[in-house]
């Protein structure tokens, strides 16, 4: 059982990042998993607009891959008992491939990309997504169900979306470090009015998706 979310689709600067969330039987037992679940509602697990940073934080303190900084392209075990573990993947693709394939399309290969990292080609079982689209996939056995909303309906996706944002507004502030004067540590590059202030005295960096409005007014290299 997996569950898999985006964060970062709105952004005029910064990649955008997804992460899977994957149960892991030996043996299914619907009373572990049902406890399990269970624990993850107490802890308060919930779509992570819905949370405060501080929140996001406490919940992934209870894990043990809390104490490694999160990265892309790294599994993350936490084991349960010796019949189950849950295993998380980040993926994150960039603002060039963003202007490329279009912000849709970026959002589901990163997705494609975290969930295809979290369990095996051959395993059987169910992925959970975000939103109402599918993506490509090379496990042929991994039912998928698209859930709208499904950051604040399925555990497993919110679990995913707090860990993606967590990572993705994390990454934003240290690119602040490199480009400062954006606000990228408030406003995770959304455009805010002191962000689109920024791009007009500032300019474009390289981490700017330059299709998107209120950057591209200010690609002049890239007119015709």
């Amino acid at each position: 059982m997996a569950g898999c979310d985006e964060v970062g689709r709105g952004p005029l600067a910064g990649p955008v990042v997804a992460a899977c969330a994957s149960f892991h039987f030996k043996e299914y037992q619907e009373k572990e998993f049902k406890k399990i679940l269970k624990e993850l509602t107490l802890l308060g697990v919930n779509d992570s607009k819905k949370l405060s940073g501080p929140k996001r934080q406490k919940i992934l303190s209870n894990f043990s891959f809390n104490n490694d900084p999160l990265s892309v392209n790294q599994i993350y075990t936490h084991v349960y008992s010796n019949n189950t573990c849950l295993k998380i993947c980040i993926k994150e693709i960039s603002p060039q491939t963003i202007d490329k394939i279009n912000i849709l399309n970026a959002s589901l290969m990163a997705m494609s990309e975290a969930s295809q990292a979290c369990y095996d080609l051959e395993a059987t079982g169910l992925l959970l997504i975000d939103g109402n689209k599918k993506f490509s996939s090379k496990n042929e056995k991994m039912d998928m169900l698209t859930v709208i909303g499904g950051d604040a309906k399925s555990l497993l996706i919110g679990l995913a979306s707090i860990i993606a944002k967590e990572y993705r507004d994390q990454l934003m502030k240290d690119f602040c470090n490199k480009y400062p004067g954006y606000g990228w540590s408030q406003n995770a590059g959304y455009g805010t009015a002191q962000h689109l202030a920024a791009i007009s005295t500032l300019g474009v960096t390289e981490i700017h998706r330059r299709t998107f409005k209120g950057v591209k007014e200010y690609c002049y290299e890239e007119r015709g």
